[in-house]
This record gives C-alpha cells, sequence and structure tokens, in this order.
C-alpha cells in the first residue's frame, strides 16, 4: 500500500486512516452494508479509531478526494478503484452527514 502526504487540514490523519478506506467505510456506514472492502485490511480497527477521532474534518476529507489523483487512489489495498472512491465520495457528500 502505498502512503500519501496530504497536504491539507488534518493531512496527517487521514494519511494514517488512508483515502480509499476513509471513503469505503464511510461508504458502508451510510449508503451501503454490503460494501466491505474496507474490512479487507489487517488495520482496519486501528484506522477506525483515527477515524472516530477525527469527525471534525470528515466533510472536509471528502472534498479534497474529489480532487485526488485517480492513479494514487488506485493504489489501495482494500481493492476499490479511484472511479468509485470518487463517486462513493460524492454520494457521501450529496447525504450530507454530520
Amino acid at each position: 500500500m502505498a502512503s500519501h502526504d496530504y497536504n491539507f487540514q488534518g493531512g496527517d490523519k487521514l494519511r494514517r486512516i488512508g483515502a480509499t478506506w476513509f471513503v469505503s467505510y464511510l461508504y458502508w456506514k451510510h449508503c451501503d452494508k454490503k460494501h466491505l472492502n474496507w474490512k479487507n485490511i489487517d488495520t482496519a480497527e486501528m484506522r477506525e479509531r483515527g477515524l472516530n477521532n477525527s469527525k471534525n474534518f470528515h466533510k472536509f476529507w471528502l472534498t479534497q478526494i474529489l480532487k485526488m489523483n485517480h492513479k494514487n487512489l488506485d493504489r489501495n489495498g482494500i481493492g476499490v478503484n479511484a472511479v468509485d472512491t470518487i463517486s462513493h465520495a460524492g454520494t457521501l457528500i450529496n447525504k450530507n452527514l454530520p
């Protein structure tokens, strides 16, 4: 799995969680309980804790993910491609999550 630097607010936290994992988990939680890709990694529990400790960044991160490089988003360990990650991020933004 590739590690990326995110040069925006809370980017250090998102780097530890992973942009694709972050979107996959929220998409499962709020949109589709059959979407389980976020579980396809040994560090899911650690990432879940990081996600729960960064709620104030979630909306902002989703908007930043819409702008991310597809090649970088495709490099993840959970088997979600960049097109789906960006589509899911857009869906989550439109849900107007807390």
